[in-house]
C-alpha cells in the first residue's frame, strides 16, 4: 500500500494551540488537525477499511473520520508535517498483514514421562506446606 497516494485524501484544519507562546499563540492558528475519511478512502480496499476501523476504532469517530492533531510546534508547516508522519506512522502499523502463527512442535521426549516428572515435583512442593495436627 502506498501511502502517499492516500496524502491526496487528506484535509486539514486549523485552530489556535494552547499553552504558552505569548501574544503569538493568541493570534495565530498553528495547531492542525488532519482528517482522514476511512470509510469513503477510494485508495483503500474493503478489507483494509475493515482492519483500520477495528485497529484504529480509538482514534476514529462515528462517522468513519480519523482525526489526527498536533500542535506541538510554533509553526503550522511544521505541526501540519508532523501530523502526516504520525498519519503514515499509525497507517503504516495498522495496514502490516498479521503474522502467521506457527504451529508449535510436537515434543520429541515421552509426554508421560514429562507429566510424570511434574507429578513428582508438585507432590515434593506441596510436602513443604504446613502440617496441620
Amino acid at each position: 500500500m502506498d501511502l502517499k497516494a492516500l496524502h491526496a485524501e487528506l484535509q486539514f484544519r486549523t485552530s489556535r494551540s494552547s499553552g504558552s507562546g505569548g501574544q503569538h499563540v493568541n493570534k495565530v492558528e498553528t495547531r492542525i488537525e488532519l482528517l482522514f475519511s476511512v470509510r469513503e478512502s477510494q485508495f483503500l480496499s474493503n478489507d483494509e477499511k475493515e482492519r483500520l476501523l477495528q485497529l484504529l476504532a480509538n482514534r476514529i469517530n462515528k462517522e468513519g473520520i480519523l482525526l489526527i492533531a498536533s500542535g506541538n510546534y510554533r509553526s503550522q508547516l511544521r505541526n501540519k508535517k508532523a501530523a502526516i508522519e504520525k498519519f503514515d506512522e499509525l497507517l503504516g502499523e495498522a495496514l502490516k498483514p498479521p503474522k502467521k502463527r506457527k504451529p508449535v512442535k510436537k515434543l520429541t521426549a515421552n509426554p508421560e514421562k514429562r507429566l510424570e516428572a511434574k507429578k513428582r515435583h508438585s507432590e515434593k512442593k506441596a510436602l513443604r506446606g504446613k502440617v496441620f495436627q
